[in-house]
């Protein structure tokens, strides 16, 4: 019969699982780690509160892609509030924690990880939909925005909690994984497995993106008479597509098939001395993502100019100018929009397809 250990603490378990790191990451190495950490975190609070208040203040940025845009920024700070209380709970800290407390601290990273990946999965189909049906925004009411954000984080939150509710080891700790003590090797696999399905499917919803746009980029080159800069705006798109495409797979494949490897039982692999390592990198991905979705948008630009020199001027005690969302723009800026103009003035066949 199997006997249950939620009574232990978790020098138990990472005694069992051979881990050696946690004693290693003490002095000048856990100091380094953990202000590098606070200088990402810091960053990742502010710009991703400047995306959020920018979607909120500026009128233009009422539509569909933009509060998804808003909910990932969410995610992405609370991936940074998730890794702050990690770096409370780490090092030689980490053999002191009870059982429940290391569920909470694995758990906020579990769920963050989802969110600002369930985001980015629905913000790829969002933008498919628009661009192949030639639309600058998607005809998504608010209502069902608002679904699609409780869902994610519904979740996010699921996924965070499986370990907690029962999928782990604490009961059969010969099932225990070596980078997560009390995480069973067969919920690891689960977990790698269905975030590494879900890369796919970014992946084969952004090749779908670059081949549409560049079929219809050739297609509407000879036809074309706009401005070179005009021209050039599918480019621009397919640009911003491979950055994310690339940032994507850098910052979170390597923790991944790490991960995966554990799960598979891999005594052999070493995966215990780059585990922080890759939960840095992929740290960096919310660190990423502000600046790949947001700040190259030049409405959004302009949007954070303003609420900075809002704040500037109230530190100076002078009155700060009225923001409005109609200034500096007729339209918004968003490279697919651009893209979709430029293919319904130039191209009127293509419009009902």
């Amino acid at each position: 019969m199997n006997i249950c250990h939620y009574d232990k603490r978790m020098d138990f378990f990472y005694n069992r699982s051979n881990s050696q790191t946690e004693n290693d990451w003490t002095g000048t190495k856990l100091i380094i780690v953990l202000c590098f950490g606070a200088c990402c975190c810091l960053f990742i609070f502010v710009s991703n509160l400047l995306v959020i208040a920018a979607v909120i203040i500026n009128k233009r940025f009422h539509y569909p892609f933009y509060y998804l845009l808003a909910n990932l920024a969410a995610a992405d700070f609370f991936a940074g509030i998730a890794y702050v209380f990690l770096m409370f709970h780490t090092g030689p800290v980490s053999k002191t924690l009870t059982v429940n407390r290391w569920f909470l601290r694995q758990g906020l990273l579990d769920t963050s990880m989802s969110a600002s990946l369930a985001n980015l999965l629905v913000i790829a189909v969002e933008r498919h939909i628009c661009i192949v049906r030639m639309r600058i925004h998607s005809n998504l009411t608010k209502r069902r925005v608002t679904f699609l954000i409780l869902l994610i984080w519904a979740i996010a939150i699921f996924m965070g909690a499986v370990p907690t509710l029962g999928w782990n080891c604490i009961c059969n700790i010969t099932t225990c994984s070596s980078l997560a003590p009390i995480y069973s090797r067969s919920y690891l696999t689960f977990w790698t497995v269905s975030n590494l399905a879900v890369f796919v499917i970014m992946l084969v919803v952004y090749l779908r993106i670059y081949m549409y746009v560049q079929r219809k980029t050739t297609v509407l080159s000879p036809h074309t008479t706009g401005s070179i800069n005009r021209r050039r705006t599918p480019i621009k798109l397919m640009k911003t597509v491979m950055a994310v495409l690339g940032a994507f797979v850098i910052c979170w494949t390597p923790g991944m098939v790490v991960l995966l490897l554990d799960g598979l039982n891999c005594t052999k692999c070493g995966v215990q001395h780059v585990k922080r390592w890759f939960l840095l990198l992929a740290l960096m991905n919310s660190i990423m993502n502000p600046v790949i979705y947001s700040y190259k948008d030049d409405e959004m630009w302009r949007t954070f100019k303003k609420m900075i020199c809002c704040l500037l001027y109230k530190r100076r005690g002078h009155r700060p100018s009225r923001m409005s969302s109609t200034v500096h723009s007729t339209r918004s800026n968003d490279t697919t929009s651009h893209y979709i103009e430029e293919v319904n003035n130039h191209s009127p066949t293509l419009k009902d397809i």
